[in-house]
């Protein structure tokens, strides 16, 4: 389970996040391209945008529900 105490500097405010035990893995860009991106030199994922509707609510779920090392938390009830 993502750790709010750990969450990547580069994350915007907002309900997802991401935490530093992303291993850089690709399937949440992937997943939510609209959503996340890539931190070049640290090699880790990061929440670029909020989701800002049902289609990207639903990617950002499947995102965090498929992350490999469970990097990707959200604050609040789903």
């Amino acid at each position: 389970m993502a750790d709010q105490q750990q969450k990547v500097a580069e994350n915007v405010a907002g309900r997802y996040y991401v935490d530093a035990t992303c291993i850089d893995c690709d399937l949440c860009r992937e997943t939510a391209p609209d959503n996340f991106a890539r931190q070049d030199k640290g090699k880790y994922s990061f929440v670029k945008r909020q989701p800002t509707g049902p289609a990207e609510h639903v990617a950002c779920l499947a995102a965090m529900e498929e992350c490999p090392v469970e990097a990707i938390g959200i604050d609040g009830a789903v």
